[in-house]
């Protein structure tokens, strides 16, 4: 079976403020990117890795990804979703000696410490599932508010913190990426569980964690630093 991971690389990052897009900030010795490839790289199940970049960032691309095993990069859209599915179509446009993957895994790039252990979860799930991603608990008190109130308090127990890898058979999600493409009846698409749930697939949880935290900020890639010298 074919397991490919589809890492997602070609924001602009405008929350991390000047300088290069986050996932090519250097976190110790490595871009993030790198750290992020190579995790799935030191994974048994995962077969081959593509990644989708900004069309202006190839040569920042190809000096973090240099050396490694990867499939060509796919330049990337305008929205994420547009993005993935770009990257979706070109796993299908597969050449003659290579079909395309059973199943693909969509992950953030600048989601450098996802685990060993969720990557082979989320892989397992869909044994019997769809799509299958990883989530967190959500254990603060989370409230309702409009023009600065509260309105209400949210049930916490039916809530969960989406996290990547998100995990599909490879034929659904490309059915289901393709169904929404272009459609403004639909509410805005944030990850890709967003378009499953749309089309009415099922999708199941996998306990994920608190490591795979998603570098967005100058304060998150301070806290990855820590994290990789072991310091929380």
């Amino acid at each position: 079976m074919r397991v490919t991971a589809l890492i997602v690389c070609a924001g602009r990052g405008t929350r991390m403020g000047p300088g290069a897009p986050k996932q090519y900030r250097v976190l110790g010795p490595l871009p993030v990117l790198r750290h992020t490839a190579i995790a799935f790289l030191n994974h048994s199940r995962i077969s081959d890795i593509a990644v989708v970049i900004h069309k202006e960032d190839r040569a920042l691309y190809e000096e973090a990804v240099r050396g490694l095993r990867l499939l060509p990069p796919v330049i990337g859209g305008a929205t994420r979703d547009e993005s993935v599915r770009l990257g979706l179509e070109a796993l299908a446009d597969t050449a003659p000696d290579r079909a395309p993957p059973d199943r693909v895994l969509i992950h953030d790039g600048v989601r450098p410490f996802v685990t060993e252990e969720t990557i082979g979860a989320v892989i397992s799930a869909l044994d019997e599932a769809e799509a299958a991603i990883a989530a967190m608990p959500v254990f603060d008190t989370i409230k309702s508010a409009a023009d600065g109130t509260v309105t209400g308090t949210i049930d916490r127990s039916i809530l969960w913190r989406a996290q990547t890898p998100q995990a599909f058979r490879f034929p659904t999600i490309l059915a289901a990426h393709r169904a929404v493409a272009g459609r403004g009846d639909l509410p805005p698409v944030t990850d890709d569980a967003s378009v499953a749930e749309a089309l009415g697939i099922p999708v199941r949880i996998v306990q994920g964690s608190e490591d795979a935290f998603k570098i967005t900020t100058e304060a998150d890639l301070r806290r990855a630093e820590r994290h990789l010298r072991g310091d929380e």
